[in-house]
């Protein structure tokens, strides 16, 4: 089974991932293919993301028995730890800081 979740990638992204998998809810695609079918469809997501993300968990042999794929900018990483894939929260850009620090109290 391949599970791929986007976000705000363009439609005909969303449009090739509807060919070959369900979306159980928005963003979230999950389907069973082979391997090959199951590279190619991630080498055009990753391809044509634009300013949006994706991630890609299918089945691999490992300890884990997943592999994680990432395309796009994300403030989450994984992160290879002795064999153990583990996601890594990377700090706030300098501009997302200054944000949140404009945000009025009780919002």
């Amino acid at each position: 089974m391949v599970v791929i979740t986007t976000t705000a990638v363009p439609a005909h992204v969303r449009g090739a991932l509807s060919r070959w998998m369900v979306e159980p809810s928005t963003g979230v695609y999950v389907g069973t293919m082979s391997a090959r079918v199951r590279d190619e469809l991630w080498a055009a997501v990753s391809a044509s993301v634009g300013d949006g993300a994706a991630v890609c968990l299918c089945p691999a042999d490992n300890e884990q028995g997943f592999d994680v794929r990432t395309a796009g900018e994300r403030r989450r990483e994984v992160v290879d730890w002795e064999g153990m894939m583990l996601v890594q929260m990377n700090p706030l850009a300098s501009a997302e800081v200054e944000m949140e620090r404009q945000v009025p109290e009780g919002w």
